[in-house]
């Protein structure tokens, strides 16, 4: 591998293992897109069972990147979830550090001569 490649690899910011499962992911994903959201509403938007957002909400909220407020609607509780400063901004980072693996990808792709991408397809 060509050491300018290297370099680059090694300033390129990583992915953050916390989201590194897809209930993780598109929970973040979810609240990156709002303020604010009840359990219910991210459990359907985001197609992932209660059981399993349960999980992935408390993961999150371990280390700080989830805010999990309960109350109450009438008689009836409720959960609401939101992204923290710094969940809104580890989950900023995990998308750049993705976006800055796939321009690499693209650059190998070029420097091989691949070029072929699904985009050229």
């Amino acid at each position: 591998m060509d050491q300018a490649v290297v370099r680059e690899t090694s300033r390129s910011p990583l992915p953050d293992e916390a989201f590194g499962t897809l209930p993780r992911l598109k929970l973040a994903a979810f609240l990156a897109g709002c303020g604010e959201a009840d359990f219910a509403t991210v459990s359907d938007a985001c197609q992932i069972a209660a059981p399993t957002l349960s999980k992935a909400a408390v993961a999150l909220e371990e280390l700080g990147y989830v805010r999990v407020r309960k109350g109450h609607v009438g008689r009836r509780p409720r959960t609401w979830l939101s992204l923290t400063a710094k969940g809104r901004s580890a989950f900023e980072c995990h998308l750049s550090a993705l976006t800055a693996l796939t321009a690499q990808g693209r650059a190998h792709a070029e420097e091989e001569g691949d070029g072929e991408t699904s985009e050229s397809e």
